[in-house]
């Protein structure tokens, strides 16, 4: 009780962010050449979060076993692909109540505190962690905060802090209010204090218990700002935690609690470029907007791919064809954190089914390659850092078709040119271009301000200086 003096100060300040537009708002609501203010809590930020990017982790699917054990053996391959964050899917037990398949979505959850058997055991996935930490990554543990299951026990003895339609609990519910067709899970109601706590102190177990790194949130956009407020400085009573928003549109959850959210209007357009919908121009205008509605600092979840998209849109190569590499190449050097889906570096061409086993063709590995150059070169090369830790993108030429930008930071240097359509291109430079190594083919580029540049059909040239350090 003797808390609640400062609880009422949080909550009025907090009422009066929301009047500033801070509630599942974007920018976009201010009048033309209006600047929005930005309140940005000083968050325990990770050292290692500046250079880092994230690997999914898909653990029904990563191999025929699908248990943490199985996945273990893969642990030494990804380090030496040069990946810094594991974000593992949920790993949690799954309600059978509702089900949808055999097996059931990731994302209805039984218990937020137990670890699904079919996976193996609470211990193994403390081993499987202290194993990650052994080899300087980290893990994000995917979290449910929206939705449970509905063999979650809160159902039958908290039916209170469920959403309720017609005195009945309500399944997924939009935004807005509106039914999903997520009937495989129960849909929370955050007006009701006690939830909160508990679900907080659910996500400070994983903290505990296991020593897990931080959380990629499922449908944070649905969850009141003011948990988030709530959640990151309880979180952090434990330890510094890198936080990710599965949500877009809401510039707030840079201000309460997160460091990155999802890039899904930048994701849809390198789909559209690479279907020929939109060009490089409305890259320009992506930026220039995306710009405008965030605080300094911001970044966002770059992807080709995620578990959602590769099941539901369809794979990376069968969405991108022959684009491929080139919007990957986009996803690494653009401002942002980039992601890889698990099977990618194996270009993994299947939609993987959601609710049943699936496992990974892993092939022979043929973009793994690939993809250490571009995690080797976002690690050492400044400019390519995350957020404020990195260099400002700047275009450097014009045209339809080639999209050429520079990255400078504490003298380190990118400098990308991109063939975003299927035809040959020419362009030239605003500037110069000398003593520039090329990434993957291997030559020292030196090219005068306005001299022509042709690249073919979804070329792309990536030059840096410094270059990566081979190993």
């Amino acid at each position: 009780m003797k808390y609640w003096p400062i609880k009422r100060f949080l909550l009025l300040l907090m009422a009066v962010l929301y009047t500033l537009g801070c509630k599942n708002e974007s920018a976009s609501g201010l009048e033309e050449g209006e600047a929005k203010t930005f309140q940005v809590r000083q968050m325990k930020v990770p050292l290692w979060v500046r250079n880092s990017s994230v690997y999914e982790v898909n653990i029904r699917q990563f191999t025929e076993e699908g248990t943490f054990d199985a996945f273990r053996t893969h642990l030494p391959r990804l380090k030496k692909m040069g990946i810094s964050i594991l974000w593992m899917m949920p790993i949690y037990p799954i309600s059978i109540t509702k089900r949808k398949g055999s097996l059931g979505s990731y994302y209805s959850i039984a218990d937020y505190t137990k670890v699904n058997p079919d996976f193996g055991t609470f211990e193994d996935f403390r081993n499987l962690v202290a194993e990650i930490h052994q080899m300087n990554m980290h893990i994000i543990l995917d979290w449910v905060p929206n939705h449970t299951g509905w063999d979650h026990t809160w159902v039958t003895t908290h039916p209170e802090w469920y959403s309720h339609v017609n005195d009945t609990i309500s399944h997924g519910l939009n935004n807005d209010g509106s039914p999903t067709d997520w009937t495989d899970v129960a849909d929370l109601n955050y007006d009701v204090g006690p939830m909160r706590n508990t679900m907080i102190e659910s996500m400070k177990f994983w903290l505990r218990a296991a020593d897990v790194d931080g959380f990629r949130c499922d449908v944070a956009g649905s969850v009141p700002d003011d948990f988030w407020d709530q959640a990151r400085p309880a979180l952090e009573q434990i330890k510094p935690v890198f936080m990710l928003a599965e949500a877009e549109g809401n510039p707030s959850h840079f201000e309460t609690c997160f460091q990155a959210n999802y890039g899904w209007t930048f994701y849809h357009l390198l789909n559209d470029i690479a279907s020929g919908k939109k060009t490089v121009n409305d890259i320009d205008s992506y930026l220039a907007k995306d710009r405008s509605e965030n605080p300094a600092g911001y970044y966002h979840l770059n992807f080709t791919s995620n578990h959602d998209e590769n099941s539901w849109a369809g794979s990376a190569p069968e969405r991108l064809g022959d684009a491929l590499e080139a919007m990957a190449a986009l996803t690494f050097t653009f401002e942002g954190i980039p992601l890889i889906y698990s099977g990618q570096e194996s270009r993994n061409d299947e939609r993987l089914a959601f609710f049943e086993k699936d496992a990974i063709n892993w092939k022979d590995y043929p973009m793994e390659d690939f993809y250490t150059k571009l995690i080797q070169l976002k690690h050492f090369n400044k400019s390519l850092w995350n957020g404020n830790e990195g260099g400002k993108l700047i275009r450097i030429n014009e045209g339809e078709k080639i999209y050429a930008f520079k990255r400078e930071k504490d003298g380190h240097r990118v400098m990308v040119l991109v063939n975003c359509s299927n035809e040959d291109a020419t362009t030239s430079l605003t500037e110069d271009l000398f003593g520039m190594s090329e990434l993957f083919g291997k030559k020292e580029y030196n090219v005068t301000k306005g001299d022509p540049i042709k690249l073919k059909p979804w070329e792309f040239w990536i030059l840096a200086n410094p270059s990566v350090l081979t190993q």
